[in-house]
């Protein structure tokens, strides 16, 4: 696939402040859908706005299609973009709101309320062209404006937090619109979100920022299986951080005692951070026994300090004394599906992955 948008080395700083992006480099591929995720503040919206050319780089080349639009206004980037408030017109009927930017561009009239009703249809809401946005529910009004960024065949779709303002249930159903909307029309998109679950669930890829600098940029699964810090760790799910010292190929020494591990090449006696997914480590529950692929020495000794309940599963906070340490304890977090009360964990070897010493 070709890129469709990159941006190369580019940094800007609002005036006055240290906020802003610096030294990016980005492309997103013709047909991919890039997600932006990251804190407040870490410069997600301002990549947006920089592609959009709302703001220009102080330093750096953007480039759309192929052509360098680094100098090029808004307008002429020919970039469709959905805001979080829809930004529809009040007083214009669905299909007139889609058809905007066509007015814009001298379409003439019946030709453009062709298109616009055409682009409704693919979005899924045909029926309601005639409709105000103010009878339109918020999923609906989500649509209208993702029908009016893609009329005028724009070479890039820009999604600043697209399902933030919709209530939980309407913004899955929406996730999976937004997603085969995208496709139906093949066109590099930018999604910004704060939401990880989004990110992973809408992406072909996803970047992680910090402090105006992408941390990674990954597939979805890659970047939550293999991240390379423990910010992106802990930004992309819940994570379980501990310091480790290697003592040999296949074992690790932690404050929850000797793990075993997936053999590795560390050098014995490397420090070392270790990250455990809450949903890898499995609940034993009376004297159940262990899988014949699993090592008994990664079973502990647990006390349940919390357990809330979200329906699917249950996010339970555990205590583990370290071996003949009987005062040191280490709190574990975990998800499970099962319902039965438990006192043992199990650790697979595998479960357990290496993360740069902090």
């Amino acid at each position: 696939m070709t890129d469709a948008v990159q941006l190369r080395n580019v940094s800007y700083h609002y005036p006055g402040t240290t906020q802003g992006v610096q030294g990016v480099d980005l492309s997103i591929a013709a047909g991919e859908l890039l997600v932006c995720v990251g804190p407040s503040g870490c410069g997600k919206t301002t990549l947006l706005k920089l592609i959009a050319g709302f703001i220009a780089p102080d330093r750096g080349t953007i480039l759309v299609d192929g052509a360098d639009v680094t100098g090029v206004s808004a307008r002429e980037r020919n970039c469709g973009i959905v805001f979080q408030s829809y930004a529809l017109f009040p007083t214009m009927r669905a299909w007139e709101n889609v058809a905007y930017p066509l007015r814009v561009r001298g379409v003439e009239p019946g030709r453009r309320r062709e298109q616009a009703r055409a682009m409704l249809d693919i979005a899924g809401i045909g029926e309601m062209a005639e409709r105000m946005p103010a009878s339109l529910s918020g999923g609906q009004q989500q649509r209208v404006a993702l029908a009016r960024a893609l009329v005028f065949n724009p070479k890039a779709l820009l999604l600043d937090e697209p399902l933030s303002a919709l209530d939980a249930a309407t913004r899955l159903t929406m996730r999976e619109e937004i997603r085969r909307i995208q496709q139906s029309q093949g066109i590099a998109t930018l999604l910004i979100t704060h939401d990880q679950d989004e990110a992973l669930s809408l992406g072909d890829r996803v970047a992680v920022l910090r402090d105006g600098r992408i941390e990674q940029i990954d597939a979805p699964q890659a970047l939550y299986d293999h991240p390379v810090n423990e910010f992106v760790a802990t930004f992309v799910g819940r994570a379980n951080l501990l310091p480790a010292t290697v003592h040999t190929r296949d074992v690790i020494d932690t404050a929850l005692g000797r793990l075993q591990v997936a053999p590795h090449r560390l050098a014995a006696g490397t420090v070392v951070q270790v990250l455990i997914r809450p949903e890898r480590i499995v609940p034993l529950f009376g004297s159940a026994p262990i899988h014949a692929n699993k090592t008994a020495s990664n079973v502990l000794e647990v006390q349940v300090r919390r357990d809330v309940f979200h329906g699917a599963v249950r996010h339970v906070d555990v205590a583990a004394n370290a071996p003949g340490s009987p005062d040191a304890v280490a709190i574990l977090k975990l998800e499970t599906a099962l319902r039965e009360s438990f006192a043992r964990v199990l650790i697979p070897s595998e479960a357990v992955q290496f993360l740069p010493a902090p």
